[in-house]
């Protein structure tokens, strides 16, 4: 009896943590459970650097930009490790734009082979428990010179893990690293510089957004996570994009150039569309209640504030609440928490907006040390968390008056960004990733 009881105990206890408001226990897909970026915890350190709350760190080969994710007691991350040169084959591969041939400037790593891994770790100890090689040959298209063809962060239901290179395929694993499946998407171009969206996830379904070259191929498409095939197609009349979609209820929403498009997430009906970002789409949507904020910042700087809901073009409809055309960024995406949202440029500079209204609060928090940013910001505590190139993260009191509170550096290049779960706080580095949480001094 004494036995059962203890037992009983303590599962409950286990179940009221897992369930706790204030404990983030999974991080599952790119920007955590709600594609938001934040998350609950109280915990969680705001002071760290080599030597000061760092659980462990550990080397991961290769190069990858992809966020780690968290379930439970793993980690998994992707990397990429660059094989032999591919005689006779170009640097960068060779598109067509408005009918005439075009290989990106920056285009590289075509020449190639490209050998794409899945990590597994754990998350106490930080030991790599198994790596499975998923890709080992030449990939469909180049890479960006300074990126990497494992930039799209996976996704796991808690049984699976989804990871997702474009058209090189969706792959999945089980927990023990056996592949179940994989799904060829079919042609998707990038312009040479490589993949960005990265896969979500709603109820059986894994979402994939493919913005093609000029938008022959481009379409949203739902996978049966259960088997691996193809539930529906949705084709879209947008161009090439990098943005990662989001899940909100029934809704998949998606950025573009063109339009901004919701999708129904299990028949990829499309809901609603309005006029698009009239530039390159690479943040990730955000939301609050039952608005979304799509932006852009190159060549144009802008975010749109739309009401989710209606049907057809919404354009020219009250579902439009705000424009705002300053502070945005290229690469990174921007957050909301609490009643703000936070735009960041890629110099670090923060701008708060009233997220109802659009009333700006700020526009030109600067942090003490110029850089660039890649990786997007993360929330807890009060604090907004933004990590520079140069692994420096500004550590930010969210709310109305710009405020750096102090600057924690791991003396290591940060372009992926960051995960929080179970107490931690995980930063990949160009050579290690690091678990960041509270210890003893």
């Amino acid at each position: 009896m004494h036995s059962r009881l203890t037992i009983s105990i303590f599962l409950s206890t286990v179940l009221l943590s897992a369930a706790s408001p204030d404990v983030t226990v999974n991080w599952p897909q790119w920007r955590g459970p709600n594609s938001s970026g934040v998350a609950p915890d109280k915990n969680l350190p705001t002071e760290w650097s080599n030597s000061k709350n760092v659980a462990w760190k550990t080397a991961i080969p290769g190069k990858g930009y992809s966020s780690p994710i968290v379930w439970g007691n793993r980690i998994f991350l992707t990397t990429a490790i660059q094989g032999d040169l591919i005689p006779g084959r170009a640097k960068g591969k060779t598109h067509k734009l408005d009918g005439e041939d075009f290989v990106h400037p920056d285009a590289a790593n075509w020449d190639h082979i490209q050998n794409i891994k899945l990590l597994s770790l754990d998350a106490q100890s930080g030991k790599i428990l198994w790596e499975r090689t998923i890709i080992d040959g030449p990939m469909f298209d180049s890479s960006h010179s300074s990126g990497s063809y494992a930039s799209l962060t996976p996704v796991t239901d808690g049984k699976y893990v989804y990871s997702y290179f474009g058209t090189d395929g969706l792959f999945a694993h089980d927990f023990d690293g056996r592949q179940i499946w994989k799904f060829e998407p079919g042609p998707c171009g990038t312009v040479g510089v490589g993949y960005g969206a990265s896969p979500a996830i709603s109820g059986n379904m894994i979402l994939l957004q493919c913005d093609d070259d000029n938008g022959e191929y481009s379409a949203v498409i739902g996978v049966d996570k259960r088997t691996g095939k193809e539930a529906w197609r949705t084709k879209r009349p947008v161009t090439a994009g990098w943005s990662s979609p989001i899940v909100v209820g029934n809704q998949l929403l998606a950025s573009g150039n063109e339009f901004v498009i919701s999708y129904d997430t299990a028949t990829g009906k499309e809901l609603w569309r309005a006029k698009g970002l009239e530039s390159n789409a690479v943040p990730t949507p955000v939301w609050k209640d039952d608005m979304v904020y799509f932006s852009s910042g190159q060549p144009v700087k802008i975010t749109l504030a739309i009401r989710m809901g209606g049907s057809g073009d919404i354009t020219d409809t009250p579902n439009m609440v705000w424009k705002h055309a300053r502070g945005t960024g290229y690469t990174p995406s921007n957050i909301v928490y609490g009643d703000f949202l936070y735009l960041i440029s890629d110099k670090g500079i923060l701008s708060c907006l009233d997220a109802m209204t659009g009333a700006v609060k700020y526009d030109n928090g600067r942090v003490p040390v110029p850089s660039r940013f890649s990786a997007s910001p993360v929330a807890y505590d009060g604090k907004l968390f933004i990590t520079s190139e140069d692994g420096d993260t500004h550590v930010i009191a969210a709310g109305p008056e710009h405020k750096v509170l102090r600057t924690n550096s791991l003396d290591e290049p940060v372009m992926a960004s960051p995960a929080i779960a179970g107490g931690g706080v995980y930063i990949r580095g160009v050579r290690n990733l690091y678990k960041i949480s509270q210890m003893k001094q």
